[in-house]
């Protein structure tokens, strides 16, 4: 007799920065959301299929939940609360090393009016070091909503996450493949890419930068004398002339850079050898101008 198919979507909710893409991509084995140690990193939807032969997971990475202060902030949070009636579960990540504050009753205020079962997952054990602490935190958390499980896990080590994962399975009831067993995104390969360069410009550049750049990939084909080279045309966007200054770099060294790491996360994803040029323009205020999101692919009229 086989064995039930569960299938389920399942959200990744939280503050910026407590983990929800190193944890879905711990989960899958492979990158497909990037990873920062900056606030606001993930500015979409992302998701991530997990599919074993009794199981699809579809895990939904979001923005982290925040106070807005612009257009872009606005859209960010609408794309992580849009989720929430439309799961079949969500998880609330916490970073495990954090004190409970505002910005968690905020989060917490958001699941009032909701009936999707919610998991409470307090990330990054492995950095603790004053357990009675942690638990006094994790109480508030508990005394504000009733979460249905707790877990505690480490998304870097992979600690508790099967653990974790098994559990969701138990959760979900039977259901349908909703995609092939060898995919891992439902995003095509062009954000794929453009988010990989949007990655290096976090990882390489100032504290001034990270929320003021945005990528677009403007072109991406075979070349037509070698076939098995891949041409990528991308713009990096800021906000001020002195952020595009730093971008490029002395002689041109930044951008470089930024290029040299990106060809080499790109190779693995599709497949071939790539020449990648990079341009940076200044858009002023891009992030309060929704025809400039719409063009960047962060707004969306029905959010």
């Amino acid at each position: 007799m086989n064995e039930t198919f569960k299938s389920g979507f399942v959200a990744l909710i939280g503050r910026p920065n407590v983990g929800k893409s190193t944890f879905i991509n711990h989960v899958l084995g492979q990158k497909i959301s990037i990873i920062s140690n900056k606030p606001q990193t993930t500015r979409n939807q992302i998701r991530g299929i997990y599919t074993t032969n009794k199981e699809q997971i579809i895990f939904i990475d979001t923005p982290g939940i925040h106070k807005p202060q612009h257009e872009l902030g606005n859209y960010m949070n609408k794309e992580s609360l849009s989720t929430l009636s439309d799961v079949d579960l969500i998880l609330l990540l916490i970073d495990g090393t954090s004190d409970y504050g505002k910005g968690d009753e905020f989060v917490l205020d958001t699941f009032s009016k909701i009936t999707t079962p919610v998991f409470l997952i307090v990330n990054k054990i492995d950095l603790i070091k004053d357990k009675n602490r942690l638990l006094e935190n994790v109480v508030k958390f508990q005394n504000k909503f009733a979460f249905c499980e707790t877990f505690y896990i480490s998304a870097l080590s992979g600690e508790n996450v099967d653990l974790l994962v098994e559990n969701i399975s138990e959760r979900l009831e039977e259901g349908p493949k909703y995609y092939p067993e060898d995919q891992i995104s439902d995003h095509p390969e062009v954000f794929v890419i453009g988010e990989i360069i949007r990655e290096k410009v976090l990882a390489l550049t100032e504290q001034e930068i990270p929320h003021s750049v945005a990528v677009v990939v403007e072109e991406m084909k075979n070349d037509e004398e070698n076939p098995e080279l891949l041409n990528i045309s991308a713009t990096i966007y800021v906000e001020r002339a002195s952020q595009k200054k730093i971008i490029i770099g002395s002689q041109g060294s930044m951008i470089k850079k930024i290029g040299t790491f990106a060809r080499k996360d790109m190779l693995k994803v599709v497949g071939q050898k790539v020449y990648l040029e990079l341009w940076v323009k200044v858009e002023e205020n891009w992030r309060n101008k929704k025809t400039q999101l719409r063009r960047m692919g962060y707004f969306l009229e029905n959010k």
